[in-house]
């Protein structure tokens, strides 16, 4: 047996929509053996997937095969990630809690005070 890769990293909770798991298997976030690949690709048991979501890359094995959506901890059961990938994304999040990003500050437009400072800079 086998499940189309978006409905898989859709069951197994990556995404939250199959149109979204859809978008990033299009957009090269998500490798299949390290190649690069289409939606309708067939996943496999046994099958080595790299997730890129945002920042974070996951590193996973396919334990078993769905093409419903349950809950969270069945969606658990469906891999395994990669120790090494665990142990990064861990120490990524650990990071980014010291380290604010600048642009998580701004929100919305800059302000006349702010579009002023821009413009200077853009001119020197």
């Amino acid at each position: 047996m086998a499940v189309r890769l978006d409905k898989w990293l859709w069951a197994a909770r990556f995404f939250k929509t199959r149109t979204a798991a859809q978008q990033a298997v299009e957009g090269g976030k998500v490798k299949v053996g390290g190649d690069r690949i289409k939606p309708a690709k067939e996943v496999h048991v046994g099958d080595e997937l790299v997730i890129q979501i945002g920042v974070y890359a996951w590193s996973v094995r396919v334990l078993a095969l769905s093409d419903k959506r349950g809950s969270a901890t069945v969606a658990r059961t469906l891999y395994t990630e990669d120790e090494t990938s665990r142990a990064k994304r861990e120490e990524q999040t650990a990071l980014r809690k010291f380290a604010a990003e600048p642009a998580q500050e701004r929100h919305g437009r800059p302000t006349k005070r702010e579009r002023r400072q821009l413009e200077r800079w853009r001119d020197e």
